[in-house]
């Protein structure tokens, strides 16, 4: 549960000191995100989680001695107010499966963008999921059902999309993200290969068919 001045709790879980360490720097951006411990491992988590009740869990999947997933079942069984946040290297779908299955709230890879990292926890503390596109992948594949359009496309590529649809041109664009032409012509490129279209206006018609815009 968050405290009453609404600041967000998180312990971080991970085996590499290094993480933990880049990790940790993350939290000095914030006045409402404070970090209230680290632990090495899934069984270090438990115990942590007595101690400071935490509100989110930033948790690695792949430690020696109780792995993520097993640590994030015991985790949630106990405390069913804490979410955990499953933050790994790996896009496997086994991983992702047995994460899911035991409670992890969200699942992200390690490189995921600093300010998708902040959303994702915010979200999370309010119950909210955010599934990394391979985990996304991960789910459909196990369903048999085809993925559906834009399902990868990254924040800044839906707003590219969004904007392809206002009918801007990249200039424009360029304009109003303040971003340089060439990102622009970068994210362009990279939204349609992904919706699998050959120029802006099957991308339109595309985002326009399957709500990929708000």
């Amino acid at each position: 549960m968050m405290t009453q001045a609404h600041t967000i709790r998180v312990l971080l879980v991970d085996d590499h000191t290094v993480v933990r360490s880049g990790l940790s720097a993350f939290f000095l951006a914030f006045d409402d995100l404070e970090l209230v411990g680290q632990a090495a491992g899934g069984e270090e988590a438990i115990r942590l989680c007595e101690q400071v009740q935490p509100d989110v869990i930033l948790m690695d999947l792949v430690m020696p001695g109780m792995d993520g997933a097993t640590a994030t079942r015991r985790i949630r069984e106990r405390w069913p107010q804490i979410h955990v946040i499953a933050l790994t290297s790996f896009p496997d779908e086994d991983l992702v499966h047995k994460a899911i299955q035991a409670g992890a709230t969200s699942y992200l890879l390690k490189n995921i963008e600093p300010d998708e990292l902040e959303a994702a926890i915010r979200a999370a503390a309010a119950g909210r999921p955010t599934l990394a596109p391979e985990a996304t992948r991960a789910l459909i594949n196990a369903t048999g059902r085809p993925a559906p359009p834009g399902y990868d496309l990254t924040p800044r590529e839906r707003e590219i999309l969004a904007l392809m649809v206002q009918g801007l041109t990249n200039p424009e664009m360029a304009a109003k993200l303040d971003l340089s032409i060439s990102t622009i012509k970068f994210h362009v490129s990279s939204v349609l290969a992904k919706l699998g279209v050959a120029g802006r206006t099957e991308a339109v018609s595309l985002a326009l068919q399957h709500n990929l815009v708000k």
